[in-house]
């Protein structure tokens, strides 16, 4: 029996922290859908959640029986451990039952995190995932496909890219199922690619040339800066560029299948949705 065919457990009040984010928002429309009481974790969300104002979490914990947890920028970041120490501590002092982790594969800092939540006291389950599939139609990466050039510092090393919806279904399983407790479900797509496959894919699906071109990881930052992101989300990413792409990920893994019996999404099936959807259309 895979754990898609269990029983539904009893679900109250749920906590989206980054309830806006691209695994966020998939996971607040399935519980929705499911009937299941949500509350969104954000800084526009009515009580507001920040991760830089710890006096807003106890309020927006208040009641809460189950928590989707994801950190921003990323549990790779410096303090991200700290954080989560605090902020478990305060779920567990609010009465939380569960937390479901959204981890980063790969990343020595993301399982020192996962740690910290394992030894909380509280029910947990990790969604440790690969590089996002999206990242190129819901972020940073989407007006370089627009502008026909995507420019990276990343190699030949292939990417077992993982599609949010995969993360989002996973999530909402352990969120709202039996059997998923004391689970690290590593997920990632059927197949690697190098973001030079992926970005041909992309074009194939939308039917446009698009260019893909290697650069150096200083060039790259310098780039990031000049378009004004975030000192945080520039160093993240350069570390994710030099450190996390060194061939360490790229194999594949079967938390999807675990998860939810059935294989993951495939890139090229991304792709086609995305294009299909038309925000790829110049």
């Amino acid at each position: 029996m895979t754990n898609t065919a269990r029983n539904i457990t009893e679900n109250g009040l749920t906590l989206v922290v980054g309830g806006t984010g691209k695994t966020g928002r998939r996971v607040v429309e399935r519980l929705e859908a499911l009937d299941v009481p949500v509350r969104m974790g954000s800084r526009s969300a009515s009580p507001a959640f920040d991760w830089e104002d710890e006096a807003s979490w106890a309020p927006v914990l208040r009641g809460v029986e189950k928590v989707y947890l994801t950190y921003y920028p990323d549990l790779a970041a410096p303090g991200a451990p700290g954080a989560i120490g605090a902020f478990t501590r305060k779920a567990v002092d609010a009465g939380v039952r569960h937390v479901v982790l959204l981890s980063g594969r790969g990343e020595d800092e993301a399982q020192e995190c996962e740690r910290v939540v394992q030894a909380s006291g509280l029910e947990w389950t990790v969604v440790r995932a690969s590089w996002f599939a999206q990242n190129f139609s819901e972020d940073y990466l989407l007006d370089p496909v627009l502008a026909g050039e995507v420019a990276l510092p990343a190699g030949d090393v292939p990417e077992p890219f993982v599609d949010a919806d995969d993360i989002a279904d996973v999530a909402v399983a352990a969120l709202t199922r039996e059997g998923h407790t004391g689970q690290v479900y590593e997920v990632t797509g059927p197949r690697a690619l190098t973001f030079a496959e992926a970005v041909a894919e992309i074009g194939r699906a939308a039917g446009r040339g698009i260019a893909f071109v290697p650069v150096a990881a200083d060039d790259y930052a310098a780039v990031l800066k000049e378009h004004g992101l975030p000192e945080e989300l520039v160093e993240f990413l350069t570390f994710l560029f030099t450190t996390v792409l060194d061939g360490r990920n790229s194999g594949t893994a079967d938390g999807v299948r675990r998860a939810l019996g059935r294989e993951p999404r495939d890139f090229a099936e991304y792709a086609r949705r995305t294009a299909a959807s038309g925000i790829w259309n110049t």
